[in-house]
């Protein structure tokens, strides 16, 4: 899906601010298929027709005003080492989804699964960015030596954030730094990682908390 042309003139900062707020703060109410483009107006103090000259339909509005904040949430860090770079990134991850604001990706996620224009529209907006900023982490790695660049690295995305966004779903584990590092740690032990030459040679033993049932999803 691609992204909508300019609507109209230059949007007011105040205005995109309170339409983006009000957005949010619905969210956390209902979920997005009850809320309407009126009742974003109506909560921010603008008209209607003011929304949709920079937004097509709610679902654009909703999905800027959620990006918007988790931006803001999540670093991208820059260490030189590729384990705690990925740490980092997971932490921040896992601390944003478990706010009040980040719990709205559970709700796109679930609504991904009955509409699948959302669904295109999810990916391409927000998920599409996230996973290319994952990606420059792994591109500095396989520079670095670090990770083999014959490895699939959509699937290493997918196998950072997999784990997570299972225990935001399924609420079957703790979702903290000690869990994150460890999924992290597992997970480049698994695929060979090398450690930077600055790292100590010696690494803690992986440990992931709870039951051998919860750890293989039961």
């Amino acid at each position: 899906m691609t992204e909508p042309k300019s609507r109209g003139r230059q949007r007011s900062s105040e205005s995109e601010e309170a339409i983006l707020t009000a957005t949010l703060q619905l969210l956390k109410e209902k979920p997005l298929r009850e809320i309407t483009i009126e009742a974003i107006a109506r909560k921010a103090g603008v008209g209607k027709m003011t929304i949709y000259k920079w937004w097509p339909n709610k679902a654009y509005v909703a999905l800027d005003a959620f990006r918007k904040t988790i931006n803001k949430m999540i670093v991208i860090p820059d260490t030189g080492d590729t384990e705690r770079d990925l740490a980092e990134l997971l932490r921040s991850s896992m601390a944003s989804y478990t706010t009040a604001t980040g719990r709205i990706f559970g709700q796109f996620l679930a609504e991904c699964q009955t509409d699948p224009e959302f669904a295109a529209l999810f990916r391409e907006r927000f998920m599409k960015p996230r996973r290319e900023a994952t990606r420059e982490i792994l591109n500095r790695a396989v520079k670095r030596g670090e990770i083999d660049q014959k490895l699939d690295q959509e699937a290493i995305i997918d196998l950072i954030f997999g784990p997570m966004v299972f225990r935001l779903m399924a609420g079957h584990g703790p979702l903290n730094k000690t869990e994150a590092d460890a999924m992290i740690s597992i997970l480049l032990r698994g695929i060979g990682c090398k450690p930077t030459l600055t790292k100590r040679a010696s690494h803690p033993k992986p440990r992931l908390t709870g039951s051998i049932s919860s750890q293989v999803g039961i």
